[in-house]
């Protein structure tokens, strides 16, 4: 009987122990399921339903669901393998899924595109496209379907033709693609009219633009792959933009007014089908003018706005029209110091500055009822808010929950999706009214890391040393002691357009940098001048002149580090991707002997090696700046390493090339530096997929192994 007592309370207090215990954060865990088992709950594709009250989601991709604001509990419409059977389909999710009306959505793999009726639950194919098609770009009104097969245009037409709009035999002539390699917020290649009668596409000449090659190991022998690789200072593509009209089956060309190797971005159509509107930027970009032109003959019409900064100029958000009716315009522009809205005529007169805020405006959401909703940082530059303005310039904030928001407007203008996180909230999705208010609250997501060892990260900020705010986010492991010292790694990007910290779940971090902590390390990060969403004056410091404040900034932040009692300030590791593998070999370089260890990831290493585009509107062209040119190569301060330095690069990587690094690695040797150096075969620009688990083992094992 007594032994019986004691097992019994010996299993009580196990279970008791057990139950307080937390798993262990694998690496493979937080690498792999920071966007997938770990990733907050929320209601996936919300859509509303035209017209309606009513809105849908999707239940683990599989399930469609449909509720509505006044009885929120939402009911199944039908399975995906409803779905497949109705469509004799295989789609594996509700891919492409967009409401036509009422009653019925559109789903596409991509290849097919089909239509489905809710009502009589019945639906058919409309477009069935070969292995070859790429670029598939829908159009809701017609049903037809523009793409690209290698490097021309074609139209599937709703009633299945199928139109050749060019028929290029030159592979250095490229139609139907993004351009300019995706700068200037440039992401696709078509550009369908209103009514969906004539299509715009970009068309880039290639024929001088120097051809790169990347090498293929998987074939025996070893094959070259050429890519075009237009470097800093050197020749670039050539652009035009084609109008093909569907009934006369003619095309237009529009090209650059000022410089044929000049930019053209931000192609928008007006409301009434017959004027394209294209910001042209110059070479130099530090001038664009946006222009008119005739949709039907290509012609010029006018300049509605021209704009130059002696830094750069970077417009990145097609003209906006609030009004179906008219072809008076919102423009997006950054002339005030940061991103503003402006009303303009059709003849180039403003009407209104719509916004005159000293915070950024990010994008343009959308109109209803004489509201323009925008996202913006708002007061907090950590934050994404929603905000509405009406064409007079009454400013209204929709969003009143601290965090990163999202919204999602129903067609009438009346409800609001706000899905948002913020530090403390993993995910919440609402329902609000225009004025902000909460309707009803639909969704609240657990914590799915309350059960695994997991430390805290801790935002705060530091002041640069031209008074500057800097914010900076540090990660403690979870049994943290104030009395013991801790080895710090620095996570560092640093460059333009990139923000790492944010009011956001997890504070902006990755999960390994949470996984690193709990192997004894402070994981710190400092968004430096140069980076994202603090404005012109704050981004454009870098100008002629990239690593130079950042690395102030960066060394602002050990610094700080050194200050903290429990910081081991004689064990600093330092690690980035990109403009982040810049920053870390600049500062185990330019600064040698802070950090002990180094680990950078596709670096840039000399600018002249980087793309036109992006190059030479941070540095201009290296004969424009051959100081800011020589200062920033790394390969002009390799003799100075210190410590270790392990040197990684994807062997295809098309966006920073291989010869940056292998250019780097020969400069060591030549001054007698030894480094480390690992290739990841047949990677582009960073690692993705299960790989990614190799990559983040090989970069903290080296961490902690030369940082003991």
């Amino acid at each position: 009987m007594k032994l019986t007592f004691k097992i019994l309370v010996a299993v009580i207090l196990l279970s008791i122990v057990s139950y307080g215990q937390k798993t262990e954060l694998t690496l493979e865990d937080a690498v792999m399921g920071q966007y997938r088992q770990f990733r907050p709950q929320s209601l996936a594709m919300f859509s509303w339903v035209p017209n309606t009250d009513c809105y849908t989601y999707l239940e683990s991709y599989q399930k469609l669901m449909k509720a509505s604001v006044k009885n929120t509990e939402a009911k199944e419409i039908l399975s995906i393998q409803q779905l497949n059977t109705a469509l004799d389909a295989e789609l594996n999710w509700f891919s492409g899924f967009e409401w036509k009306n009422e009653n019925e959505f559109w789903v596409n793999n991509g290849l097919k595109f089909y239509s489905y009726n809710t009502v009589d639950e019945k639906g058919k194919l409309i477009h069935d496209l070969d292995d070859s098609a790429e670029n598939t770009t829908f159009h809701n009104g017609t049903e037809h379907l523009a793409f690209t097969k290698n490097n021309n245009v074609y139209i599937h037409s709703a009633k299945g033709e199928e139109i050749t709009v060019t028929e290029n035999e030159d592979e250095n002539i490229v139609s139907g693609q993004a351009i300019a390699r995706s700068e200037f917020g440039i992401t696709n290649g078509l550009f369908w009219s209103p009514d969906g009668s004539a299509l715009a596409f970009y068309q880039k000449d290639e024929t001088d633009v120097a051809n790169y090659p990347l090498l293929d190991n998987t074939k025996t022998p070893g094959e070259l792959m050429l890519i075009k690789y237009p470097m800093t200072g050197q020749k670039s593509e050539k652009p035009k933009v084609g109008i093909y009209n569907i009934a006369t089956k003619k095309t237009v060309f529009i090209s650059p007014r000022e410089g044929e190797d000049n930019y053209l971005t931000n192609l928008s159509w007006t409301p009434d089908n017959k004027y394209v509107l294209i910001a042209e930027v110059n070479r130099d970009q530090d001038h664009y003018w946006l222009n008119v032109f005739d949709a039907t003959t290509g012609a010029f019409v006018r300049t509605l706005l021209e704009e130059s900064n002696d830094k750069w100029v970077e417009p990145e958000h097609k003209a906006f029209f609030p009004n179906k009716t008219s072809n008076d315009f919102v423009w997006i522009s950054e002339k005030s110091g940061f991103n503003n809205l402006y009303y303009y005529d059709f003849k180039g007169n403003l009407i209104k500055q719509l916004t005159n805020h000293e915070f950024v405006v990010k994008d343009i959401i959308g109109e209803r009822n004489g509201s323009i909703y925008y996202t913006t940082t708002g007061e907090n530059p950590l934050e994404t808010n929603v905000y509405s303005v009406n064409l007079k310039g009454k400013v209204k904030i929709l969003t009143r929950a601290n965090g990163t928001h999202s919204i999602d407007i129903s067609s009438d203008g009346k409800y609001f999706h706000d899905h948002f996180s913020n530090h403390k909230v993993p995910s919440k999705d609402w329902i609000i009214n225009a004025k902000g208010l909460i309707v009803e609250k639909l969704m609240e997501s657990p914590n799915l890391l309350a059960d695994y060892k997991i430390g805290t990260a801790e935002i705060g900020s530091i002041t640069a040393k031209d008074g500057t705010k800097l914010y900076t986010r540090l990660i403690k492991p979870s049994d943290f002691d104030p009395n013991k010292k801790y080895p710090v790694l620095v996570y560092v990007y640093g460059g333009p357009h990139a923000q790492l910290i944010t009011d956001s779940w997890l504070g902006g971090a990755s999960l390994w940098m949470y996984w690193m902590a709990e192997q004894g390390y402070l994981v710190f990060t400092v968004d430096n001048r140069g980076s994202g969403e603090r404005g012109f004056a704050f981004e454009s410091q870098i100008h002629r002149q990239c690593g130079t404040v950042e690395m102030e900034d960066q060394i602002s932040g050990v610094d700080y580090l050194k200050s903290l009692p429990y910081v081991d300030g004689e064990r600093l590791a330092v690690h980035g991707w990109s403009y982040g593998g810049f920053m870390t070999t600049s500062l185990m370089l330019r600064n040698a002997g802070v950090f002990q260890v180094g680990v950078a990831g596709g670096p840039v290493t000399d600018w002249k090696f980087y793309e036109a585009m992006y190059g030479e509107r941070y540095m201009d062209r290296p004969k424009q700046n051959p100081k800011g040119y020589e200062k920033a190569s790394l390969m002009t301060h390799a003799q100075n390493l210190e410590g270790s330095l392990l040197l990684i690069h994807g062997t295809v990587d098309d966006v920073v090339v291989m010869q940056h690094n292998l250019a780097l690695v020969q400069r060591f040797v030549e001054v007698g530096k030894q480094m480390d150096f690992f290739p990841y075969p047949m990677h582009k620009h960073n690692v993705r997929g299960k790989d990614r688990v190799h990559l983040m083992t090989k970069v903290l094992e080296y961490v902690i192994e030369k940082n003991k």
